[in-house]
């Protein structure tokens, strides 16, 4: 069972203990993508009894092309990469020791400092939707608005296409229709439909990203442009 920790278009943080306990029921084995929740909010896996998982470096302001794998203490697997003994044998290669030490250093102060940046992020990403849902009729949150992660807000749009409002921020603030791995895509999110939106409901919607360097002005700054925009376009 292959289970994400938190979606990264919603932000929407999924029951992973639960997930967890059926997969021990079942005696299969429980993998977790937790590349956006880790650096964000605690993430224990022992804990949490996940037997693998996987986080990203950039994610935690490390640098590009390093990830690490968490396996559980008893379980075995076969190589895909063969050749060398590298990372105990279970993928061969020599390794980029630059990025390892750079994604250890960014893991060490995502640690020391995760609780007080979660903290900041929340309380922007509430400001920036209290400033917007203040303003602007015709908007709600996509998901959860209690089981999500500090730095996202997937915000629909009544009236929108989410294309037009990108491109008339394109210079100034930067938002997606859904991961960044499709920004560039103009269709509506796979989660979305997933969730239960319609097409019309899903290319309505925006998702906004916060992260560590983020400051009030620069969501009041970003607020002040979404709301002159969409009042624009819905005209």
């Amino acid at each position: 069972v292959a289970i994400m920790f938190a979606n990264n278009e919603t932000g929407l943080i999924h029951p992973v203990r639960e997930i967890a306990e059926i997969c021990r029921q079942a005696e299969t084995t429980f993998f977790c993508d937790a590349t956006q929740a880790v650096g964000k909010i605690e993430v224990h896996p022992e804990t949490l009894r996940i037997d693998m998982l996987a986080c990203s470096a950039h994610k935690m302001y490390g640098p590009k092309g390093a990830g690490a794998l968490y396996l559980r203490k008893d379980l075995m697997l076969t190589p895909q990469i063969t050749g060398g003994g590298q990372e105990r044998k279970r993928r061969a290669g020599t390794l980029n020791v630059p990025a390892i030490v750079g994604f250890g250093k960014a893991a060490e102060l995502a640690a020391k400092r995760h609780a007080k940046d979660r903290i900041k992020m929340e309380k922007l990403r509430d400001l920036l939707e209290k400033i917007l849902f203040d303003a602007l009729p015709g908007i709600s949150v996509n998901g959860c608005t209690k089981h999500r992660l500090p730095h996202v807000s997937n915000l629909r749009f009544e009236g929108i296409e989410s294309e037009d409002l990108m491109l008339a921020l394109s210079t100034k603030v930067a938002v997606s229709s859904g991961s960044a791995c499709n920004s560039a895509e103009v269709l509506p999110s796979h989660v979305l439909l997933a969730m239960g939106l319609s097409e019309e409901e899903a290319l309505s919607s925006i998702r906004f990203s916060l992260g560590r360097h983020t400051r009030e002005e620069d969501i009041r700054r970003a607020c002040e442009l979404l709301i002159q925009t969409v009042k624009r376009l819905r005209s």
